[in-house]
């Protein structure tokens, strides 16, 4: 018979025991899904409102900096670091790890990332390599995040096993949650949480510490709008504010886009920027289904240039015959061109899921750093107060060595001369044991001296230590401070451009039947693009925009072009009709909206838009103003050939700071210096030349100083000059500087080619104007957000120094003056 087959007896039914629980199945499934609820909500999905980090983050983070990968350290493998997570901290699966790390790399996932990545870690559409083919290390804006963890200025916890601990929240020196905000489902409730600006979110931080009773409308001067790491356009602000009030709210992605000339015969859409989480490739694919169901017409080919040098380059041709502004339009509404991202700012604060608007998220970051400080102060006064009690023992031992030597001879053993230490000397148990503990070379060697200028180090460490844990306002400081560095360190420019309302951001279709009507074109300060139907400037009312301010406005036709003066020396024709048409300003208080000058030019890298010339042939002409002090004069032409041509020949390293459009040639010309120095002289001291011409010599700089401002003033107007001061070594953009604003006619003229006079006198830690302006008054200034920024009176002495600055100042403008 087969072994398989071989009859097995039963076990007698005495061996079992059964054990039959009856229990309600519906109590039953009610705690079993809390259970799980619960550990979806607070220990995977929902990040912490103090850090901004979800646990597998926290755990990532704090992992890599306890194996010491800092950014000056060279690429470990990702496999290593995800297993070192999953072996010591994370209960879960290294998929979820990996994942997570991969996020924290990407730079269109985070405005900040915190880990640096080296291969390949996907892209908006395609996922990344395995993690046996990537490697990483902490980005240097991780290493904020985990300063100070080992002074007890955190909380820790028993890890999934209790055999480790882990901390409970990171000390978080960024912004975390505002700056890279968070996406994330949980049980019965989600958060997705938009990225911000760093050093506008520092601003706000700052101006909340030292305003703690600030309203929302205060903070969103320096916060007007999320600020996206794919850039883009946000269209419509009536939505950010209701998130930033409440903490819901949704607001709508726009690509940037411009129109170009493809080929010598074709025209057609450049895209280079997509809104927040959407890929080239899922643009492609809808357009292709549009196309081929007919339901969009006038595409002709789609192509992705997209590489690592030039960036996002999606190219949408359009057939002859075809409008692409109109395109451009319904590739809007019918493509993810334009998106909607709704903010739901749900995360956990002590302990519970909580809904937040901008200013509880602002809190509670504060307060969590203010916990910080305090628990890392008292840290270090702890170990600053038991290093002075030893200290202060050598002390008393060098003062007498010899007898101390003799003392510890004579003793039977270790024991007897501790005791024998502490009562010839008076010394503690702690004392004399470090005292015997240490070598009898080193002991010696000690100098009264050197003992002495320590401990009158730590005294004055405890000291300070003491004041900081004794006085609140000291506390803050020292947050506002710290802040400030964060942002110096890691701090860049605005990508997302703000629009107000749809209707101005639309770059609308265009008829062909559309009259050649006069009309104002405008530059902002942002570099924001309008036309309008006014044919005069709306005056004092209409020089800010709503988050922005008017650099230039020229007067022309509807269907005329205007030149646009770059930094590049440079004039390049613009096609009015191609900007987006605003209501009248007439009886508006402000222009509403606008477009990016990079949809409708294509400028070199780090090439701006200065000003704008309306071809005038009865103008005065057109002076330009360099950085190396080089003053040029040049009639305006139009060349009909050409797109953009040269009027001025640049020195090497020199570039265009300042250009005007003359009005009358009446006006003076001015320049201000790094070293604030301020000349300037009568338009008509400098002769027209050529567009080959180098120009002359403008102002006279010291060594290593150059040009901040090049404009012109008319002397019979009431013209102001603005002047702020910093520091020459903080990073541009973040240092509000010391403000001053001065009456221009307090300013003698002086000779072309000369030194001119002292506008702004430095204080202690200012080297340098970080800002100038000079023009019509009133003055109005902008940050580089567009946000508004408050000037003090028109008080200031010539040379005197000027008032604290609320935030630093990008730009700033008078009443419109129209050219042409």
């Amino acid at each position: 018979m087969a072994r398989g087959n071989k009859a097995r007896s039963a076990p007698p039914a005495d061996d079992f025991e059964e054990h039959i629980l009856d229990i309600d199945v519906g109590d039953e499934m009610r705690s079993s899904f809390l259970e799980y609820a619960y550990s979806v909500i607070y220990s995977r999905a929902l990040p912490d409102a103090r850090d901004g980090l979800k646990p597998v983050q926290r755990r990532i983070l704090y992992t890599m900096a306890d194996m010491n990968l800092r950014p000056d350290r060279g690429h470990v493998k990702s496999a290593r670091v995800v297993g070192e997570v999953m072996g010591r901290l994370h209960p879960h699966g290294d998929g979820a790890i990996y994942d997570a790390l991969v996020r924290m790399v990407q730079p269109w996932s985070m405005r900040v990332p915190l880990v640096d990545g080296h291969g390949n870690f996907g892209s908006p559409d395609d996922p990344p390599a395995a993690m046996r083919y990537t490697e990483c290390r902490l980005a240097p804006a991780a290493m904020p995040m985990t300063v100070s963890i080992d002074e007890e200025t955190v909380d820790f916890r028993p890890n999934y096993d209790s055999r480790e601990l882990e901390p409970s929240v990171l000390p978080s020196a960024l912004p975390n949650l505002i700056v890279n905000g968070a996406a994330g489902i949980a049980v019965g409730m989600a958060t997705n949480i938009a990225p911000h600006n760093l050093v506008e979110v520092v601003q706000a931080l700052r101006h909340l510490i030292s305003h703690p009773r600030a309203t929302l409308e205060d903070l969103m001067r320096f916060v007007p709008g999320p600020d996206l790491p794919t850039g883009g356009k946000i269209v419509g602000l009536d939505g950010v504010r209701d998130a930033y009030e409440s903490g819901r709210g949704s607001f709508k992605m726009r690509a940037s886009a411009r129109v170009e000339s493809v080929s010598s015969r074709r025209k057609g859409i450049v895209v280079t920027e997509l809104p927040y989480g959407v890929g080239p490739e899922k643009v492609i694919e809808r357009v292709k289904v549009l196309v081929s169901s007919k339901k969009l017409q006038g595409i002709a080919d789609v192509k992705d240039l997209t590489d690592r040098d030039k960036g996002l380059r999606l190219v949408i041709e359009v057939k002859n015959g075809f409008h692409p502004e109109a395109i451009l339009e319904q590739l809007y509404r019918q493509t993810p061109m334009e998106d909607s991202f709704g903010i739901n700012a749900v995360c956990l604060v002590d302990g519970q899921p909580r809904t937040l608007g901008l200013k509880e998220m602002l809190e509670v970051y504060l307060g969590h750093r203010y916990d910080v400080v305090r628990r890392r102060s008292t840290y270090r006064r702890g170990r600053a107060a038991d290093e002075l009690h030893l200290v202060e023992g050598l002390i008393t031992a060098v003062m007498d060595i010899d007898e101390v030597i003799a003392v510890i001879r004579s003793s039977e053993n270790a024991g007897e001369a501790k005791q024998r230490l502490m009562q010839v000397f008076d010394l503690s148990e702690v004392q004399a044991g470090h005292i015997l503990d240490m070598p009898l070379r080193r002991l010696t060697k000690y100098s009264r001296l050197e003992l002495e200028t320590r401990r009158s180090q730590l005294q004055q460490t405890i000291a300070d230590l003491d004041a900081v844990l004794a006085d609140e306002r000291l506390l803050r400081n020292v947050v506002s401070d710290e802040l400030s560095e964060v942002a110096k360190a890691h701090g860049t420019p605005r990508r997302t451009v703000l629009l107000e309302s749809a209707g101005a951001a639309v770059t609308s279709a265009v008829p062909l039947e559309v009259a050649d009507d006069p009309c104002l074109v405008y530059l902002s300060s942002a570099g924001l693009l309008a036309r309008t139907n006014d044919t005069e400037a709306p005056g004092t009312a209409g020089s800010r925009t709503k988050h922005d301010v008017v650099v230039a406005a020229v007067r022309t036709t509807a269907r005329g072009q205007v030149g646009a003066v770059t930094t590049l020396g440079r004039v390049v024709k613009l096609d009015v009709l191609d900007l987006p048409s605003l209501p009248s300003t007439a009886n508006a208080p402000h222009l509403q909206g606008g477009a990016p000058v990079s949809e409708f030019l294509s400028l070199e890298a780090g090439e701006r838009v200065l000003t704008l010339s309306s071809f005038a042939t009865d103008s005065p002409g057109l002076v330009l103003g360099t950085r190396a002090g080089v003053v040029k004069r040049v009639g305006i032409e139009y060349l009909a050939n050409k797109d953009a041509w040269e009027v001025v020949r640049l020195g090497d390293a020199d570039e265009v700071v300042g250009a005007v459009e003359l009005r009358t040639g009446e006006e003076h010309l001015c320049f201000l210096t790094s070293d604030a120095q301020l000349l300037h002289f009568a338009a008509d001291g400098v002769r027209a030349q050529g567009r080959a011409g180098g120009g002359v010599a403008g102002v006279r700089l010291a060594s290593g100083q150059r040009v901040v401002f090049f404009g012109a003033v008319h002397p019979a107007e009431d013209a102001v000059v603005v002047t702020a001061s910093g520091s020459s070594t903080a990073l541009p953009g973040t240092e509000p500087g010391a403000v001053k604003v001065t009456r221009f006619e307090e300013y003698p003229a002086k000779g072309r080619a000369t030194g001119g006079v002292r506008c702004h006198r430095f204080l202690r830690g200012e080297d340098t104007l970080v800002f100038a302006w000079a023009g019509p008054a009133p003055a109005r200034a902008a940050a580089a957000s567009g946000a508004p920024v408050d000037l003090p009176d028109a008080t200031g002495r010539r040379d005197g120094s000027g008032t604290p600055g609320s935030q630093p100042i990008a730009a700033a403008s008078g009443p419109v003056t129209v050219a042409g």
